[in-house]
């Protein structure tokens, strides 16, 4: 189940930090009730990480709280999958402003991941990201990659990247790690399990 609240559609720090408030977290949780979840994703990327680490753990300490199961968010699933991956160098192919993107570089930096390219491209709302068709989103991940990278991420949920991870990852010969992705699969991690599936890349594959 998929609850979508909105404030002002911008990609400005003060408008994101208004989208993680806790009092929108917790109407989103509150109409999720009845769904029954297993786990909660707060899926957004820059609606936590502008936070800080410390603030982004704290929104889904809350969510947890509040919906009585295991919670977290975007941010901190790239962490976690980075971790997971054994990737401590990264290139971020990122749509927001750059001073936005910047505060995902620290987000990024305070767990110990170096950011040694990163590519912003100053879109403002999410509306407009979501109409970038599949070229346009490789271009963007091309050009951020750098041979230092070990993976490239793209983190914006409104990007549509679920069905392009394939083609991202064997454009640049490395793992590709997008905002929904990796969402989906900390989502799968704290209801249980994270099963291999097709198309989904690297993060998804089966490994014995």
């Amino acid at each position: 189940m998929v609850i979508t609240s909105v404030g002002e559609d911008a990609h400005r720090v003060d408008a994101l930090l208004d989208l993680g408030g806790d009092e929108r977290l917790a109407d989103g949780v509150r109409q999720l009730a009845d769904a029954r979840p297993e786990a909660v994703m707060w899926a957004c990327t820059s609606g936590s990480f502008v936070f800080g680490p410390e603030g982004a753990r704290q929104q889904a300490a809350k969510v947890a709280a509040a919906a009585g199961v295991p919670a977290s968010s975007t941010s901190i699933a790239f962490v976690d999958a980075l971790r997971h991956l054994g990737i401590e160098r990264v290139a971020i192919a990122a749509s927001y402003p750059h001073d936005v993107a910047e505060h995902f570089v620290r987000f990024l930096a305070a767990d110990g991941i170096e950011v040694v390219a990163m590519g912003s491209h100053g879109i403002i709302t999410a509306a407009e990201v979501g109409t970038l068709e599949p070229r346009r989103v490789e271009q963007m991940v091309t050009a951020a990659d750098h041979p230092d990278a070990q993976a490239v991420l793209v983190p914006d949920t409104a990007m549509h990247t679920l069905a392009i991870i394939d083609r991202l990852e064997a454009a640049v010969g490395k793992p590709v790690l997008t905002a929904n992705q990796v969402t989906v699969w900390k989502g799968l991690q704290l209801a249980g399990a994270v099963p291999a599936i097709a198309g989904l890349g690297w993060l998804f594959e089966e490994r014995l």
